[in-house]
């Protein structure tokens, strides 16, 4: 048996170990053949050497993460100790880019590797589809992308739209106005450009037209220039409205389109817009698909383990049909 001890330096230990040591218990998880004590600034390891060698090269990862992206969540442990296939690492020895700094001091990066790749692809294309299941940041990171062109000059106004379909609940059943009955569609769209500008800047760039948000109905007959557009919840939206909406892209603009093709809410014999232009556009030049995964969650972990559970049962399911 060989004993060794670590000290953190570099950043702040709560980081590392949690409240009650509620991150180092997720650590430990990991490392089952090792007896790990922290204390202080200190971390105490005793086991086979071999162990406590995987241990501090995978321990490193979590300091580099901490310090490049100032958190560490145990969605962000679990994905550095349990991947093993270099990609992570390589983000985090990548250079650091803050792509908005956004309010109360936040600094907004792309976070997982896909985050990246969407990123790669947002500036490499003038259409992209960013596709996965619920928490991986795909509407965040769009938006995030489209604040910066905005901020930089590059485009003249930002675009989102959703299509305004029932998930379970009768939008005739809610109180107010059209526009009232159709913010809370939107709501996960003003809450991101609230991270990326201050409340306030939000509101005029609303009242001036810079920012416009509206269901994805409103887009019919217009031509959209200069502008970033991202369409959100696109499986939500017919094959029709989905030929309308690509049919708008005008001169200098950007088109980010995202949506999870498992959380379909129209009825069932409308087909989704986005399954069927995954299939017409796969091989368009100029056009890329970004797709996201489990891995990518930057939510609660729990949102991590839905989503794979939900996968499994899914698979189970296809199985047994083809059977």
């Amino acid at each position: 048996m060989t004993e060794k001890t670590i000290e953190i330096s570099e950043v702040d230990p709560l980081e590392i170990f949690g409240i009650n040591d509620v991150k180092m218990k997720t650590i430990r998880s990991h490392f089952p053949e090792l007896k790990i004590v922290a204390r202080g600034r200190k971390i105490k390891l005793i086991g086979e050497e071999p162990k406590i060698e995987r241990f501090e090269k995978k321990f490193t990862l979590l300091i580099k993460h901490v310090k490049k992206f100032d958190e560490l969540s145990e969605t962000n442990i679990n994905m550095l100790l349990a991947d093993e296939s270099k990609e992570l690492e390589k983000q985090l020895e990548g250079k650091d880019e803050i792509l908005v700094f956004g309010t109360h001091g936040n600094l907004i990066k792309a976070r997982t590797v896909n985050q990246r790749k969407l990123v790669k692809a947002i500036e490499k294309n003038d259409m992209v589809f960013a596709l996965g299941p619920a928490g991986t940041g795909k509407t965040y990171m769009a938006v995030a992308m489209a604040a910066r062109a905005l901020k930089n000059k590059e485009v003249r106004k930002i675009i989102l739209t959703r299509p305004a379909v029932e998930a379970g609940e009768n939008l005739g059943f809610l109180p107010g106005d059209l526009k009232e009955k159709l913010d809370p569609f939107l709501l996960p769209l003003y809450d991101a450009l609230n991270d990326m500008f201050p409340p306030e800047k939000v509101k005029d760039f609303i009242e001036n037209g810079i920012i416009q948000i509206a269901p994805l109905a409103y887009m019919r007959g217009r031509t959209l220039d200069h502008a970033f557009v991202i369409l959100d919840e696109a499986q939500n939206a017919t094959r029709s409205q989905f030929k309308m909406f690509l049919t708008r892209m005008g001169k200098n603009a950007k088109f980010c389109i995202t949506g999870d093709a498992s959380q379909v809410d129209l009825p069932r014999n409308q087909p989704s817009g986005l399954i069927q232009a995954m299939n017409i556009l796969k091989d368009t030049k100029g056009i890329e698909f970004v797709h996201f995964d489990g891995k990518d969650v930057v939510r609660h972990i729990l949102v991590r383990r839905i989503i794979e559970a939900y996968d499994l049962i899914d698979k189970n399911q296809e199985s047994s049909i083809k059977k």
